[in-house]
């Protein structure tokens, strides 16, 4: 079962190294040799000693040992930096991978996982890859390759001394085998520790208003310190097994050097090898630490590695929405017709549902409101429309063809959707406005400023258009928030415009704008529009009454008002608030 499971994990690791597996195989090369010169010296020591006992010249051996030491330094550091160069083009590829795909990722999907666990993948999991996709993946060849040649050696020269250095360095192999394992388990532990600490982090970040208004440090605090802690205690069992299995590493040499410096004293004490065969073979077994450490070191950088990548393909296994290609907005077109026919909608199927057969058609052109108390389903349908869900049952036809049969990017091109709490982000207010459609130009942007009252609040600004809106727009109001989101839908000059409660947070001069911007909006486009004021929906060419999931009434106010009990409840409770509040 295990062989199973590492499988894809292993073909996803050689994935992010294929397209630099020749730097990769250059660079590895590289440190091979550099190895395999560090392999040489014991010979010429040996010849070095030898050329002492007969008195012979010595000044070639020692020019010949310097020179080995020298190339196979400075080859070995070319190759690192090549190997070094590779693992960060390694970390480049998944991120540029990584992103694309969280991008494609469908709503439903995100919205099961913790936007900061996604983003520890995106940080310190990538990060991991930089050297197990190369440094750890040589080591292992190099390593290997250089032991293995070390060993021939040590057997060529003296077959006992040899048998007696395997049977301590066994001890290696034992305590690594058994390690390795553990060492995968705790980092991946660890690393699933870091990303739920990061959404927890992220989720005081993102309501930090809340966090301090409710007084709510001190728990946030202690919550954040015990999943720092159990990322702590996972690191640190990692650590320990990697430290028993590099420790066992240095306790197998020395055990073997004094080992082989007894029983090969023995020996050259009887005749059986000479003191340069002896001297030879403990310098082969001093040289014989490193490409063992490489081994283990490289062992347990894969195992971490393997952990990183199984969370990495974590993401790749998650709902992603069709591909397809960012077309640029519809413009020009006719004004969209929209029918919903036998729609039924559940966000889970554990869960109730939202929407329980709603059939309405949208005529092209004109505004369309739909209203009802909270939770009937409104601004699911603009979900259902967007197609960030696909219903349950039913369908949804645009223009006399389903949403399903669409391309998104030519779907999405010719919407306009403002969302109820109108996120803006980061950056200046030029670049939210021109979210949605980046090659507008000025005057399109003045106009829409004009259209939302907007260009006042330019004026004022300190940079104008320029200026930095903060972190989700907090350096705006929640009204100039929804204003700038209405005045980015339409720069992006949609066929179809969808606002949900677009006018809650605004003062009654610049809802009066506001409605004035929708009538002529829809004069030219379809819009839909989600509202729980009256003064928003009385105009409105067609009012749709949503009640648990269904709709159960359609029409205008007037007819609404005589026809259907609970519209013209609400009618009446608006009107009445509006009166005290004059």
């Amino acid at each position: 079962m295990r062989t199973q499971i590492d499988r894809p994990a292993w073909r996803t690791l050689l994935g992010y190294v294929r397209p630099q597996r020749r730097t990769v195989l250059f660079g590895g090369t590289l440190v091979l040799l550099g190895g395999l010169a560090a392999a040489a010296q014991p010979l010429a020591a040996k010849a070095l000693v030898d050329r002492l006992g007969t008195g012979g010249a010595i000044t070639g051996l020692l020019v010949l040992l310097v020179g080995l030491a020298l190339a196979g330094a400075a080859i070995a550091m070319i190759g690192d930096y090549l190997l070094e160069r590779a693992a960060e083009s390694v970390v480049l590829v998944a991120r540029k991978r990584l992103t694309r795909r969280l991008l494609s990722l469908r709503v439903p999907a995100v919205q099961r996982t913790e936007p900061g666990d996604l983003l520890s993948r995106f940080t310190s999991d990538t990060t991991l890859l930089r050297e197990v996709c190369t440094s750890a993946l040589v080591g292992l060849v190099t390593g290997a390759v250089t032991s293995v040649v070390m060993v021939v050696m040590m057997g060529v020269m003296d077959p006992v001394l040899l048998g007696v250095t395997l049977a301590v360095l066994a001890v290696v192999g034992a305590l690594a085998g058994a390690g390795m394992p553990m060492i995968e388990k705790a980092s991946r532990a660890a690393q699933t520790a870091v990303g739920e600490t990061g959404a927890r982090m992220e989720r005081v970040l993102g309501a930090f208003r809340t966090v301090k208004s409710a007084g709510a440090e001190a728990r946030e605090i202690a919550a954040i310190d015990r999943g720092a802690e159990d990322a702590w205690r996972a690191g640190l069992r990692s650590a320990r097994w990697e430290s028993l299995v590099h420790g066992s590493n240095t306790l197998a040499i020395q055990a073997a050097f004094l080992a082989v410096l007894g029983i090969g004293g023995a020996r050259v004490a009887t005749g059986a090898i000479s003191l340069s065969t002896l001297v030879a073979f403990l310098l082969f077994l001093f040289y014989l630490n490193e490409p063992i450490g490489q081994l283990l070191h490289a062992g347990s950088r894969l195992q971490i590695g393997l952990a990183a990548v199984r969370r990495l393909s974590e993401v790749d296994e998650m709902q992603a929405e069709p591909a397809g290609d960012p077309q640029p907005c519809a413009v020009g077109q006719d004004a969209a017709r929209l029918e919903f026919s036998g729609v039924r909608f559940s966000y889970g199927p554990e869960l109730p549902e939202v929407l329980r057969g709603v059939s309405v058609d949208v005529p092209a052109s004109g505004l369309t409101a739909f209203v009802g108390p909270s939770g009937a389903g409104k601004s699911t349908l603009f979900a259902l429309i967007e197609r960030f869900y696909e219903p349950t049952a039913g369908r949804i036809l645009l223009d006399g063809r389903d949403l399903a049969e669409w391309d998104l990017a030519d779907l999405r091109a010719g919407i306009g959707y403002v969302e109820q709490d109108a996120p803006l982000l980061s950056g200046t207010l030029r670049d939210n406005l021109v979210y949605g459609r980046p090659w507008a130009g000025d005057e399109e942007i003045r106009d829409a400023l004009a259209q939302t009252r907007l260009d006042t609040l330019v004026e004022r600004l300190p940079d104008g258009l320029d200026t930095q809106v903060g972190h989700r727009g907090t350096f705006l109001s929640g009204g100039e928030r929804q204003r700038v989101a209405l005045a980015r839908a339409l720069i992006r000059r949609p066929r179809l415009l969808l606002l949900d409660e677009i006018t809650s947070q605004l003062d009654a001069a610049n809802e009066m704008a506001i409605r004035d911007v929708v009538t002529a909006a829809a004069k030219t486009m379809t819009v839909l529009v989600v509202a729980h004021r009256l003064s928003t929906v009385t105009s409105a060419d067609r009012i749709v009454v949503l009640d648990n999931g269904i709709v159960r009434a359609a029409g205008t106010h007037d007819e609404l008002v005589a026809s259907d009990p609970l519209y013209a409840g609400f009618a009446a409770t608006q009107l009445l608030t509006g009166e005290r509040t004059a």
